[in-house]
Protein backbone atom coordinates (compact mmCIF):
# COMPACT_ATOMS: atom_id res chain seq x y z
CA UNK A 1 0.00 0.00 0.00
CA UNK A 2 2.83 2.37 0.87
CA UNK A 3 4.56 1.62 -2.43
CA UNK A 4 1.36 2.26 -4.33
CA UNK A 5 0.88 5.66 -2.65
CA UNK A 6 4.47 6.58 -3.46
CA UNK A 7 3.97 5.66 -7.12
CA UNK A 8 0.72 7.62 -7.17
CA UNK A 9 2.05 10.79 -5.58
CA UNK A 10 5.29 10.78 -7.57
CA UNK A 11 3.25 11.60 -10.63
CA UNK A 12 2.49 15.32 -11.02
CA UNK A 13 -1.13 14.57 -11.91
CA UNK A 14 -1.56 12.40 -8.82
CA UNK A 15 0.03 14.92 -6.45
CA UNK A 16 -1.92 17.90 -7.85
CA UNK A 17 -5.20 15.97 -7.97
CA UNK A 18 -4.77 14.69 -4.42
CA UNK A 19 -3.97 18.22 -3.18
CA UNK A 20 -7.10 19.64 -4.86
CA UNK A 21 -9.30 16.95 -3.32
CA UNK A 22 -7.70 17.38 0.09
CA UNK A 23 -8.69 21.05 0.03
CA UNK A 24 -12.29 20.11 -0.81
CA UNK A 25 -12.36 17.44 1.91
CA UNK A 26 -10.90 19.86 4.46
CA UNK A 27 -13.60 22.43 3.64
CA UNK A 28 -16.30 19.78 3.90
CA UNK A 29 -15.07 18.50 7.26
CA UNK A 30 -14.55 21.98 8.68
CA UNK A 31 -17.75 23.56 7.37
CA UNK A 32 -19.48 23.71 10.76
CA UNK A 33 -16.40 25.18 12.41
CA UNK A 34 -15.59 27.69 9.68
CA UNK A 35 -19.22 28.80 9.19
CA UNK A 36 -21.31 27.42 12.05
CA UNK A 37 -24.46 29.30 11.09
CA UNK A 38 -27.13 28.47 8.56
CA UNK A 39 -25.75 29.02 5.01
CA UNK A 40 -29.25 30.09 3.95
CA UNK A 41 -29.32 32.93 6.50
CA UNK A 42 -29.37 36.56 5.31
CA UNK A 43 -26.38 38.05 7.09
CA UNK A 44 -25.47 41.26 5.23
CA UNK A 45 -26.49 43.70 2.53
CA UNK A 46 -27.35 42.15 -0.85
CA UNK A 47 -24.82 41.87 -3.68
CA UNK A 48 -21.69 42.77 -1.75
CA UNK A 49 -18.72 42.27 -4.09
CA UNK A 50 -15.90 39.79 -3.43
CA UNK A 51 -13.24 40.70 -0.89
CA UNK A 52 -15.72 42.69 1.17
CA UNK A 53 -14.90 42.79 4.91
CA UNK A 54 -15.94 39.47 6.55
CA UNK A 55 -17.28 38.18 3.18
CA UNK A 56 -14.40 37.02 0.95
CA UNK A 57 -16.70 35.98 -1.92
CA UNK A 58 -19.36 38.62 -1.34
CA UNK A 59 -23.09 38.06 -0.82
CA UNK A 60 -25.97 37.13 -3.12
CA UNK A 61 -29.13 39.07 -4.00
CA UNK A 62 -30.69 38.11 -0.64
CA UNK A 63 -27.65 38.97 1.48
CA UNK A 64 -26.51 35.38 2.01
CA UNK A 65 -22.80 34.71 2.43
CA UNK A 66 -21.46 33.11 -0.77
CA UNK A 67 -18.39 31.76 1.02
CA UNK A 68 -20.56 29.96 3.58
CA UNK A 69 -22.62 28.48 0.76
CA UNK A 70 -19.54 27.21 -1.08
CA UNK A 71 -18.06 25.69 2.08
CA UNK A 72 -21.30 23.94 3.07
CA UNK A 73 -21.83 22.92 -0.56
CA UNK A 74 -18.53 21.04 -0.34
CA UNK A 75 -20.32 18.64 2.00
CA UNK A 76 -23.28 17.95 -0.29
CA UNK A 77 -22.18 17.97 -3.94
CA UNK A 78 -19.15 15.62 -3.55
CA UNK A 79 -21.13 13.40 -1.17
CA UNK A 80 -23.85 12.93 -3.78
CA UNK A 81 -21.15 12.06 -6.31
CA UNK A 82 -19.57 9.50 -3.97
CA UNK A 83 -22.82 7.76 -3.02
CA UNK A 84 -24.18 7.75 -6.58
CA UNK A 85 -20.89 6.31 -7.86
CA UNK A 86 -20.95 3.63 -5.14
CA UNK A 87 -24.48 2.62 -6.18
CA UNK A 88 -23.48 2.47 -9.85
CA UNK A 89 -20.31 0.48 -9.13
CA UNK A 90 -22.09 -2.07 -6.93
CA UNK A 91 -24.96 -2.65 -9.37
CA UNK A 92 -22.70 -2.63 -12.44
CA UNK A 93 -20.12 -4.95 -10.86
CA UNK A 94 -22.71 -7.53 -9.78
CA UNK A 95 -24.48 -7.61 -13.16
CA UNK A 96 -21.25 -7.50 -15.16
CA UNK A 97 -19.69 -10.28 -13.09
CA UNK A 98 -22.73 -12.53 -13.48
CA UNK A 99 -22.90 -11.88 -17.22
CA UNK A 100 -19.18 -12.36 -17.84
CA UNK A 101 -18.73 -15.46 -15.71
CA UNK A 102 -21.97 -17.26 -16.57
CA UNK A 103 -22.18 -16.49 -20.28
CA UNK A 104 -24.88 -17.98 -22.49
CA UNK A 105 -28.45 -16.76 -22.30
CA UNK A 106 -27.79 -15.09 -18.91
CA UNK A 107 -25.10 -12.94 -20.51
CA UNK A 108 -27.38 -12.10 -23.44
CA UNK A 109 -30.30 -11.18 -21.15
CA UNK A 110 -28.20 -8.90 -18.93
CA UNK A 111 -26.56 -7.21 -21.90
CA UNK A 112 -29.91 -6.57 -23.61
CA UNK A 113 -31.20 -5.13 -20.33
CA UNK A 114 -28.11 -2.93 -20.14
CA UNK A 115 -28.61 -1.71 -23.69
CA UNK A 116 -32.11 -0.50 -22.83
CA UNK A 117 -30.62 2.04 -20.42
CA UNK A 118 -27.88 3.00 -22.85
CA UNK A 119 -30.34 3.81 -25.64
CA UNK A 120 -32.07 6.43 -23.48
CA UNK A 121 -30.29 9.80 -23.11
CA UNK A 122 -28.86 9.61 -19.61
CA UNK A 123 -29.40 13.20 -18.53
CA UNK A 124 -33.00 13.23 -19.72
CA UNK A 125 -33.67 9.97 -17.87
CA UNK A 126 -32.17 11.44 -14.70
CA UNK A 127 -34.32 14.57 -15.00
CA UNK A 128 -37.42 12.44 -15.56
CA UNK A 129 -36.74 10.26 -12.51
CA UNK A 130 -36.09 13.26 -10.25
CA UNK A 131 -39.26 14.97 -11.52
CA UNK A 132 -41.35 11.83 -10.94
CA UNK A 133 -40.03 10.96 -7.47
CA UNK A 134 -39.67 14.57 -6.35
CA UNK A 135 -36.51 16.68 -5.95
CA UNK A 136 -34.53 15.24 -3.05
CA UNK A 137 -31.03 14.03 -2.38
CA UNK A 138 -32.27 10.42 -2.52
CA UNK A 139 -33.94 10.75 -5.93
CA UNK A 140 -30.88 12.53 -7.34
CA UNK A 141 -28.51 9.83 -6.08
CA UNK A 142 -30.80 7.11 -7.42
CA UNK A 143 -31.16 8.80 -10.80
CA UNK A 144 -27.41 9.27 -11.24
CA UNK A 145 -26.78 5.69 -10.15
CA UNK A 146 -29.34 4.34 -12.63
CA UNK A 147 -27.80 6.09 -15.63
CA UNK A 148 -24.20 5.31 -14.58
CA UNK A 149 -24.15 1.56 -13.89
CA UNK A 150 -24.33 0.26 -17.52
CA UNK A 151 -20.78 1.41 -18.32
CA UNK A 152 -19.48 -0.35 -15.21
CA UNK A 153 -21.38 -3.52 -16.11
CA UNK A 154 -19.83 -3.60 -19.58
CA UNK A 155 -16.35 -2.98 -18.19
CA UNK A 156 -16.62 -5.74 -15.58
CA UNK A 157 -18.16 -8.16 -18.09
CA UNK A 158 -15.25 -7.63 -20.49
CA UNK A 159 -12.74 -8.25 -17.68
CA UNK A 160 -14.54 -11.42 -16.56
CA UNK A 161 -14.73 -12.75 -20.12
CA UNK A 162 -10.98 -12.28 -20.41
CA UNK A 163 -10.05 -13.67 -16.99
CA UNK A 164 -12.33 -16.70 -16.81
CA UNK A 165 -10.23 -18.49 -19.45
CA UNK A 166 -6.94 -17.90 -17.62
CA UNK A 167 -4.96 -20.79 -16.18
CA UNK A 168 -5.42 -19.77 -12.55
CA UNK A 169 -9.21 -19.83 -12.96
CA UNK A 170 -9.09 -23.25 -14.66
CA UNK A 171 -6.91 -24.52 -11.83
CA UNK A 172 -9.45 -23.26 -9.29
CA UNK A 173 -12.25 -25.05 -11.17
CA UNK A 174 -10.27 -28.30 -11.27
CA UNK A 175 -9.52 -27.85 -7.58
CA UNK A 176 -13.22 -28.03 -6.82
CA UNK A 177 -13.74 -24.42 -5.75
CA UNK A 178 -17.31 -23.15 -5.92
CA UNK A 179 -18.33 -20.57 -8.51
CA UNK A 180 -18.90 -17.99 -5.78
CA UNK A 181 -15.40 -18.50 -4.39
CA UNK A 182 -13.86 -18.32 -7.85
CA UNK A 183 -15.69 -15.08 -8.62
CA UNK A 184 -14.91 -13.33 -5.33
CA UNK A 185 -11.47 -14.76 -4.58
CA UNK A 186 -9.93 -15.34 -7.99
CA UNK A 187 -11.46 -13.10 -10.67
CA UNK A 188 -12.91 -10.05 -8.94
CA UNK A 189 -9.66 -8.97 -7.20
CA UNK A 190 -8.01 -8.89 -10.63
CA UNK A 191 -10.67 -6.53 -11.97
CA UNK A 192 -10.38 -3.96 -9.18
CA UNK A 193 -7.82 -1.78 -10.96
CA UNK A 194 -10.02 -0.77 -13.93
CA UNK A 195 -13.03 -0.50 -11.63
CA UNK A 196 -11.22 1.93 -9.32
CA UNK A 197 -10.06 4.07 -12.24
CA UNK A 198 -13.53 4.09 -13.79
CA UNK A 199 -15.10 4.97 -10.43
CA UNK A 200 -12.84 8.00 -9.95
CA UNK A 201 -13.82 9.37 -13.35
CA UNK A 202 -17.47 8.46 -12.82
CA UNK A 203 -17.50 10.41 -9.56
CA UNK A 204 -16.48 13.55 -11.46
CA UNK A 205 -19.31 12.96 -13.94
CA UNK A 206 -21.77 12.40 -11.09
CA UNK A 207 -20.85 15.76 -9.53
CA UNK A 208 -21.42 17.48 -12.87
CA UNK A 209 -24.77 15.70 -13.28
CA UNK A 210 -25.90 16.73 -9.80
CA UNK A 211 -24.86 20.31 -10.51
CA UNK A 212 -26.79 20.30 -13.78
CA UNK A 213 -29.91 18.92 -12.11
CA UNK A 214 -29.71 21.49 -9.31
CA UNK A 215 -29.01 24.25 -11.84
CA UNK A 216 -32.35 23.46 -13.50
CA UNK A 217 -34.17 23.83 -10.18
CA UNK A 218 -34.65 20.11 -9.40
CA UNK A 219 -32.18 19.92 -6.54
CA UNK A 220 -32.98 19.27 -2.90
CA UNK A 221 -34.13 22.64 -1.54
CA UNK A 222 -33.22 21.60 2.00
CA UNK A 223 -29.52 21.37 1.13
CA UNK A 224 -27.32 23.99 -0.47
CA UNK A 225 -25.28 22.73 -3.42
CA UNK A 226 -22.89 24.29 -5.89
CA UNK A 227 -25.28 23.63 -8.76
CA UNK A 228 -28.11 25.40 -6.97
CA UNK A 229 -25.86 28.40 -6.29
CA UNK A 230 -24.92 28.65 -9.97
CA UNK A 231 -28.57 28.42 -10.99
CA UNK A 232 -29.63 31.03 -8.44
CA UNK A 233 -26.98 33.46 -9.66
CA UNK A 234 -27.63 33.15 -13.39
CA UNK A 235 -30.40 35.77 -13.33
CA UNK A 236 -27.92 38.45 -12.21
CA UNK A 237 -24.87 37.14 -14.05
CA UNK A 238 -23.95 40.48 -15.66
CA UNK A 239 -24.28 42.50 -12.44
CA UNK A 240 -23.10 39.90 -9.86
CA UNK A 241 -20.92 37.48 -11.79
CA UNK A 242 -19.34 36.00 -8.65
CA UNK A 243 -22.59 34.34 -7.58
CA UNK A 244 -22.17 31.78 -10.37
CA UNK A 245 -18.41 32.02 -10.88
CA UNK A 246 -17.35 31.07 -7.34
CA UNK A 247 -19.34 27.80 -7.04
CA UNK A 248 -18.43 27.10 -10.68
CA UNK A 249 -14.75 27.32 -9.76
CA UNK A 250 -15.38 24.95 -6.83
CA UNK A 251 -16.91 22.41 -9.22
CA UNK A 252 -14.02 22.92 -11.65
CA UNK A 253 -11.40 22.26 -8.96
CA UNK A 254 -13.18 19.15 -7.68
CA UNK A 255 -13.79 17.63 -11.11
CA UNK A 256 -10.28 18.46 -12.33
CA UNK A 257 -8.81 16.92 -9.16
CA UNK A 258 -10.80 13.72 -9.69
CA UNK A 259 -9.76 13.50 -13.34
CA UNK A 260 -6.10 14.06 -12.53
CA UNK A 261 -6.26 11.48 -9.75
CA UNK A 262 -8.05 9.03 -12.04
CA UNK A 263 -5.32 9.41 -14.66
CA UNK A 264 -2.65 8.90 -12.00
CA UNK A 265 -4.46 5.82 -10.69
CA UNK A 266 -4.52 4.40 -14.19
CA UNK A 267 -0.77 4.91 -14.43
CA UNK A 268 -0.03 3.50 -10.98
CA UNK A 269 -2.30 0.45 -11.30
CA UNK A 270 -1.22 -0.52 -14.82
CA UNK A 271 1.16 -3.49 -14.59
CA UNK A 272 2.79 -2.74 -17.95
CA UNK A 273 3.51 0.87 -17.02
CA UNK A 274 4.84 -0.19 -13.61
CA UNK A 275 7.18 -2.67 -15.27
CA UNK A 276 8.25 -0.03 -17.78
CA UNK A 277 8.94 2.42 -14.96
CA UNK A 278 10.96 -0.16 -13.02
CA UNK A 279 12.96 -1.23 -16.03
Amino acid sequence: MKGFLIRLLRQPAGAIGALMLLVVVALALGAHWLYPGDPWAMVADPNLPPFSPDYPFGTDMLGRDVTAGVVHGARVSPLIGIVATAVAVIVGTVLGAVAGYTGGWVDDAIMRFTEIFQTIPGFLLALLMVAIFGPSIYSIVGAIGVISWPSVARLVRAEFLSLRTRDFVKAAVLGGQSSTRIVFRQILPNTLSPIVVAASLMMATAILLESSISFLGLGDRNMITWGFMIGAGRTTLLQSWWLSAVPGIAIFITVLGLNLLGDALNQALSPRRREGGNA
